[in-house]
């Protein structure tokens, strides 16, 4: 949001003319007719309005003075972030057929825009994504059951081992996301295109919807699992989190005559490749995946399948739902390799790649005046940079303007002789000329003197072009952007997942803050306050805390601070953290943020480790006694959050008197006695009976350590007058666990569960 001025003097006309007419009867007590028709008291109204009029110039001042200060001195204001998102578009009842949208459509969530970033095809079908999820209370009475069926249907025992399976539908759910390798039977996501509910399931809809879809593209929006806390930053300047992660997506390969061979043994299905691009990898960040649908004829499935073999082994699961499976057109499938950590949030069809943006087209500026420095200033503020589009019109010739970092660096108005050349050489210009130099936050474009720079010619008409956002504001939640103001009929917009990365821009008095600092390190990392510093300047995320731990590689296992020379590892913890208030961790998307932003300032030769916190889960028990006549509610909850302020990750809050602390220490144990020194200084508190403290299902110890980058996460807390509550039951669970056979099974043939009854 533009930054408001700060005032020096806010007294008003009225407050003004009022003091005035208060001091009369101390300096001229024979004026005794106050009425306005008096002579004396217009002038005092004269002068009150003059006055107010130098107010509000003198509090005009203190600002352009200090937003000049900064500038001279080369102080970066860090600029205001635009949200980011993924929308997708659903064809529910407008026409069977293909619509193909424009890249810049505008949407909007209520009154806040976004405008999509590419083109898409909008295809007329519905898209729901399945997965086989391993059944893992199935007897062994169960498996052979279906053993035997397998047999019956090929005619001999399977050579492999059976692993049952439930189909289950694929939706956003916490941010862990679901793990390809782990969490399916198969390594596979299944995408299953579908007729829309509103349309027949006989054959020459099907065949109309093929026509309709084949050779189109599909756009394939992927939200990867974000929760991340490894970045590298290697020296030389590259980028590691890991390594590439490529997914396979592929179609069922169908004969012409649509039927498997007669043959048990060869009724194996078989896929093709789609050809599908990205120029992301959508492991590791959001983004749209184009895939192009082979012809009509190939969306296809098989006509002769066995009643036991839907869903079977490489088959495409079974659906429970036979309304649900009528409306199946064919099925996509996305593979991951194998020994490749693919964990996926959400995966939906005709998605698009927003940005929280609206379009300001041609607005008229003050025209040119010829002067020099001459300044103009946009409607609509914080601009979106690099998306200013500046022309000037004189004589009914149009010139289109360029932006330009620096005027300084901008070429004279006139072409001047080079002085080093020989007499007659070609004038030249010492750079461009016709620039402007543009301040995103306030909207602010200022030209030429004629010496650096052209300046706008007298009359000529100046239109701008440009892009506005409204910061952290875009940063709106699931299903929030429902409407657009030119989308085709028949189509319906939606916002599966929260937008994020929306934040406001740095306000002069932070600014300031930094000018010591900036003059010190030059937006280079050199020091520990360097990289404290510069990091927590990183535009687009909101840094809670920052450790920087010197010649420290958390790669090398048990070291400590100085072991490894020209290796510094950054731990990092945003403000907020929606899944988990208590122990914030960083996403990729917010490492990916201070990488960007470390990369061209640090040195070469050194190596930046940037990591969120390896939390460690531990269990607080308190018994107290209360002062007479205090209230044991109160007492009790002063003390639960005196404890958890204590264990706290961030710093106190900034409007809390009471602590100063900035976090928990590195390195430093939570001790039994500290947590029983810190409940004692709570009001209301007459003594502490025991504290018993524990790790994870550990029993009750004094002294929990942390080493490294370990931090304390209170997992269950309890404050009880008396007696501290035992840990076990505070745990809720049993501190036995069940071991596991070990054994694995390298070959399988997925079997589909049936339901026990007909639904």
């Amino acid at each position: 949001m533009p930054l408001t001025n700060p005032t020096l003097d806010d007294r008003k006309y009225q407050e003004i003319l009022d003091e005035a007419l208060a001091r009369i009867p101390i300096h001229n007590p024979e004026w005794t007719n106050f009425n306005k028709s008096d002579p004396g008291v217009t002038l005092l109204e004269l002068f009150a309005f003059l006055t107010e009029s130098l107010l509000y110039r003198c509090n005009q001042i203190p600002e352009r003075n200090r937003k000049k200060f900064l500038s001279l001195l080369g102080v970066p204001m860090r600029p205001a972030a635009s949200a980011l998102g993924i929308i997708t578009f659903t064809n529910d009842r407008g026409p069977l057929k293909t619509l193909t949208l424009n890249g810049g459509l505008e949407v909007r969530a209520g009154q806040t825009p976004f405008r999509t970033e590419s083109g898409l095809d909008v295809l007329p079908i519905e898209g729901r994504v399945y997965y086989k999820r391993v059944v893992t209370n199935g007897s062994d009475t169960l498996k052979e059951y279906y053993k035997q069926l397998y047999s019956s249907l090929r005619g001999q025992p399977p050579t492999k081992d059976v692993k049952l399976y439930e189909t289950v539908p694929f939706v956003p759910s916490g941010t862990t996301g679901l793990d390809l390798g782990t969490d399916t039977v198969d390594n596979t996501l299944w995408i299953a295109l579908l007729l829309r509910e509103s349309d027949s399931t006989s054959d020459e809809t099907k065949d109309s919807v093929r026509k309709a879809i084949g050779g189109k593209t599909l756009n394939l929006g992927i939200m990867p699992s974000l929760r991340d806390v490894t970045r590298r930053l290697k020296p030389g300047g590259e980028l590691t989190s890991g390594g590439k992660q490529i997914l396979e997506y592929r179609i069922p390969k169908i004969s012409a005559d649509l039927k498997l061979p007669d043959d048990p043994n060869l009724r194996v299905p078989e896929y093709k490749s789609l050809d599908a691009r990205s120029n992301i990898d959508v492991l590791s960040e959001p983004g749209i995946v184009q895939i192009t649908l082979p012809p009509e004829e190939e969306l296809q499935l098989w006509e002769n399948l066995d009643p036991l073999e839907p869903g079977s082994g490489d088959f495409p699961p079974n659906l429970d739902d036979s309304k649900l499976e009528d409306r199946v057109i064919t099925w996509i499938r996305i593979n991951s390799k194998a020994a490749t950590d693919a964990r996926i949030l959400w995966v939906g069809i005709n998605a698009a790649c927003v940005t929280q943006r609206s379009r300001v087209s041609n607005e008229v500026l003050p025209s040119g005046t010829g002067a020099p420095d001459q300044s103009i200033v946009l409607s609509k503020t914080p601009v979106v940079p690099n998306s200013v589009k500046l022309s000037m019109t004189l004589n009914n010739a149009s010139e289109t303007w360029t932006e330009i970092d620096d005027l300084s660096s901008a070429g004279p108005e006139v072409p001047v002789q080079d002085r080093r050349l020989p007499p007659g050489a070609k004038l030249e210009h010492d750079g461009p000329v016709r620039v402007y130099a543009l301040d995103p936050e306030s909207g602010t474009i200022r030209f030429g003197d004629g010496v650096h720079g052209a300046r706008p010619q007298r009359g000529s008409i100046i239109r701008a072009d440009y892009d506005f956002a409204v910061g952290r504001e875009g940063n709106v939640g699931a299903g929030s952007i429902n409407t657009s103001p030119s989308l085709p009929a028949g189509l319906k917009v939606t916002n599966p997942l929260p937008s994020w990365g929306g934040s406001e821009a740095e306000s002069v008095t932070e600014a300031e803050k930094h000018i010591t600092r900036y003059l010190q390190h030059r937006d280079r990392l050199v020091t520990v306050e360097d990289f404290k510093t510069i990091s927590k300047r990183t535009p687009g995320v909101d840094i809670g805390r920052i450790e920087v731990l010197p010649a420290f590689n958390p790669q090398l296992g048990q070291n400590e601070k100085g072991d490894a020379p020209g290796a510094v590892t950054l731990m990092v913890i945003p403000k907020y953290d929606l899944v988990q208030p208590d122990a914030p961790m960083p996403d990729r998307l917010f490492l990916d943020a201070v990488c960007d932003y470390l990369e061209p300032r640090r040195l070469v030769t050194t190596e930046v480790f940037i990591r969120g916190p390896k939390y460690k889960s531990i269990w607080v028990s308190v018994g107290l006694n209360v002062v007479a006549g205090a209230s044991v509610a109160q007492v009790r909850e002063d003390v639960k959050k005196a404890l958890l302020q204590y264990l706290s990750p961030l710093p106190a809050d900034q409007g809390d008197s009471t602590t100063s602390r900035s976090g928990w220490p590195l390195n430093k144990s939570v001790v039994a006695a500290e947590l029983l020194a810190e409940a004692t200084r709570v009001s209301g508190v007459l003594s502490v009976k025991t504290v018993l403290l524990a790790e994870g299902t550990n029993v009750a110890v004094q002294e929990v350590k942390m080493s490294g980058l370990e931090l304390p996460r209170v997992a269950g807390i309890s404050i009880a007058p008396g007696d501290p509550t035992d840990l076990d039951d505070l745990r809720g669970q049993a501190t036995s666990q069940t071991g596991q056979s070990g054994q694995a099974v390298t070959e399988f043939v997925s079997v589909p569960v049936l339901p026990e009854e007909c639904m």
